[in-house]
């Protein structure tokens, strides 16, 4: 994964051109836009066939801020559908954020961030043209125009130039920081009605405890479950998840609730944090004890490096782990907070997902059986009805991972991210 960034104009070229100003009793006339020190606007994203989200950081530079407006322009016929910390539009190939109540406010030298969700068509380019409440980014903006016939006051030009380290072009580090910028969504306002919901918050220990217990299914080893402070969705704690490759290194923790009152149709939204690419070695990360199915799980996790949903009695896939099957599919983003949804209705038979508020095709079962998405589904008659909730992981193979989740809520009409 790459971040885009707009390289800075030559620092060096700066200097030299201020100090011929000095030199000759000159100076160059420039635009009151270019007066930003250092704001710029990284864009990272995680593009699939068709598809893409991208995380965006502010950074106002020497200037604090009280809102925000960001503006960019797409290269190719990516289409905004949806977007997370921030009020986003879109107008031809020009993108604008507008800040949150909650999120207005950056300090100099501060940063905060937001999340952008999008389709296209036949082609995918680089954004440009960033800009901060109409200043433009990244070291861009307006050219010198001419030479005045007077002299222009001007600040000294600076006795050293400045650092001339170009911005790292590699994806960001596979593990995280030591420790995260405070968390800019708010706390949920609601769930819906729902029978669970969850932003432990009530956590006391460093271990789950009360709504939660910590389980190891069949066998325990090297995997741990805790409560993090460092690492949060919204509020001041979520949970920590140190998945260790092995079958026997898995870990989870187990809702407390019944919701087995749930009903037959059950909604899901849970925000995961993870920090490993999936491997292409089967793992889950959520599984639901099935009643209908042997008290057997139905686990949502990866393989072949996509998201998958898979059923313990039989090992049935969803989509099916064809080349064309896992390409209905999506992998999960890493070091970043993903909005996981699900449906499962028990009575049709039909299970549907979402990330960040996009349904996945391959993670749909519709009822009719699709070669390469539910055929392998549907070769038996599927009526679950599920009775808890795990989080965490396990590996079946070779696979380690870092995992967190938090705001997680579950009821019988779908909640939202």
């Amino acid at each position: 994964m790459t971040i885009l960034r707009a390289r800075p104009a030559s620092t060096l070229a700066v200097v030299a051109a201020l100090a011929a100003v000095a030199a000759t009793g000159t100076a160059l006339l420039t635009s009151p836009a270019s007066a930003a020190q250092g704001c710029r606007v990284d864009y990272t994203p995680n593009q699939w066939p068709g598809g893409f989200t991208a995380n965006v950081k502010v950074s106002p530079g020497d200037t604090a801020v009280s809102s925000w407006t960001v503006t960019w322009t797409y290269a190719g016929d990516e289409r905004v559908t949806n977007g997370w910390n921030a009020t986003v539009s879109q107008s031809g190939s020009t993108v604008t954020a507008r800040n949150m109540s909650y999120n207005g406010s950056i300090p100099a030298a501060g940063a905060t961030e937001f999340g952008v969700q999008g389709t296209y068509g036949s082609s995918g380019g680089a954004p440009t043209g960033f800009s901060l409440n109409g200043v433009p980014c990244n070291g861009t903006g307006p050219t010198p125009t001419g030479v005045p016939t007077t002299l222009v006051p001007t600040t000294p030009p600076p006795t050293s130039a400045p650092p001339t380290t170009p911005p790292p072009t590699s994806a960001p580090p596979t593990t995280p920081p030591p420790t995260t910028p405070p968390p800019t969504t708010p706390p949920p306002s609601g769930c819906a009605g729902a029978v669970l919901c969850d932003g432990f918050e009530n956590q006391t220990g460093s271990t789950p405890s009360g709504d939660w217990t910590v389980v190891n299914p069949d066998c325990s080893g090297a995997g741990t479950a805790t409560i993090d402070t460092a690492t949060t969705h919204s509020g001041s704690r979520a949970v920590r998840i140190n998945g260790a490759a092995g079958y026997c290194n898995h870990v989870f923790i187990r809702s407390t609730r019944n919701l087995g009152s749930v009903g037959s149709v059950r909604y899901a939204r849970i925000w995961v944090r993870h920090t490993t690419a999936q491997p292409t070695e089967h793992t889950t990360m959520m599984a639901m004890t099935d009643s209908a199915d042997g008290n057997k799980d139905l686990r949502i996790g990866g393989q072949n490096g996509a998201l998958q949903w898979n059923r313990a009695s039989d090992d049935a896939t969803l989509p099916e782990q064809s080349p064309a099957g896992v390409a209905q599919s999506v992998p999960l983003p890493t070091n970043r907070w993903t909005c996981l949804e699900f449906m499962v209705d028990g009575s049709a038979g039909q299970l549907r997902t979402w990330l960040d508020g996009a349904a996945i095709a391959g993670l749909t079962a519709d009822g009719v059986p699709t070669h390469d998405i539910d055929g392998q589904w549907y070769n038996r008659t599927w009526r679950p009805q599920l009775t808890d909730l795990k989080l965490g992981w396990e590996s079946y193979g070779g696979g380690a991972d870092t995992l967190w989740y938090d705001d997680v809520a579950v009821g019988s009409s779908r909640i939202g991210c």
